[in-house]
């Protein structure tokens, strides 16, 4: 499962990891303080942004080159452009200097915060283990002659698929970047997969747009993105060549993001050659 629906809303497992993370950690250094110290809700809720800040920051910086020439994406955090690593140290070296400063939260803000990353690293480890382990699902599609399609006949080389369609704002705005990508990445197959929509439609979308994008497919039930575990549009699925989920991104991509996200196949091409080096392929 890659988001959890309710009704109309839709949240991002990680993201979901993340908030009860936050909620843990409070809780814990709540329960701790009540033994003797300061409640540290507040410090933790403000270490907690800071790591954001700091994730995005360090986004920012790694693909400024792709950010440069439009500033105001560098705001938009919807792309989900974050590092993990420079975040979790900005919070680590917060939580030293106000332990110094404050020996009332040292106790209570340690348990928070160990319970809270605790938690959320062994939580997102293994999410990241299952969904790495799905196979690409096995159904049938139509393409624009209404010709059925079996999604596997795309396997053998990196895939990437979209789940979209015209009425949802994220995914018209993600399309250039989407088609700019399809046109440098010609070693790596782009699915745009729509979703319970009309070929005459989609095809009077494209035209209005000026899109010119290879491989549209027709999901007419929505099944894919049932069978995948994301009823929330737009969600892009990276697979390997022998069709295994590497990774996936609920929301809009900007070009960062989008760049970010396909360095899973370069590193999945590292380790293979590795293995080969070392069978002496």
């Amino acid at each position: 499962m890659l988001t959890l629906t309710i009704g109309s809303f839709a949240l991002a497992i990680n993201h979901l990891l993340m908030i009860l993370a936050l909620a843990l950690a409070t809780l814990v250094g709540w329960r701790v303080a009540k033994r003797g110290g300061d409640n540290p809700e507040s410090v933790l809720f403000g270490l907690f942004m800071l790591g954001l800040v700091v994730a995005r920051c360090a986004f920012v910086i790694a693909y400024w080159h792709l950010l440069k020439d439009d500033l105001l994406q560098v705001l938009d955090v919807r792309d989900g452009g974050f590092l993990l690593w420079p975040g979790l140290i900005a919070v680590v070296v917060g939580a030293l200097i106000i332990g110094w400063r404050r020996p009332g939260l040292r106790r209570p803000l340690s348990w928070g915060l160990i319970s809270g990353l605790a938690f959320w690293l062994l939580a997102t480890f293994s999410s990241s283990l299952y969904e790495q382990g799905t196979q690409m699902p096995e159904m049938v599609l139509r393409d624009a002659n209404g010709e059925s399609v079996e999604l596997s006949s795309y396997q053998g080389g990196p895939l990437v698929i979209n789940l979209w369609a015209t009425w949802c704002p994220p995914c018209r705005r993600e399309m250039p970047v989407l088609q700019k990508a399809q046109t440098q990445n010609q070693d790596i197959t782009f699915l745009f997969v729509n979703q319970g929509e009309s070929m005459q439609s989609v095809s009077t979308f494209l035209e209005t747009q000026g899109l010119n994008l290879n491989n549209v497919l027709f999901d007419s039930g929505g099944q894919l993105g049932q069978k995948v575990g994301s009823m929330a549009l737009p969600t892009t699925l990276f697979y390997s060549p022998q069709g295994r989920l590497l990774s996936s991104h609920l929301g809009e991509l900007s070009e960062a993001s989008l760049a970010r996200a396909l360095e899973s196949f370069d590193a999945l091409n590292s380790r293979n050659l590795q293995k080969c080096s070392t069978a002496n392929c």
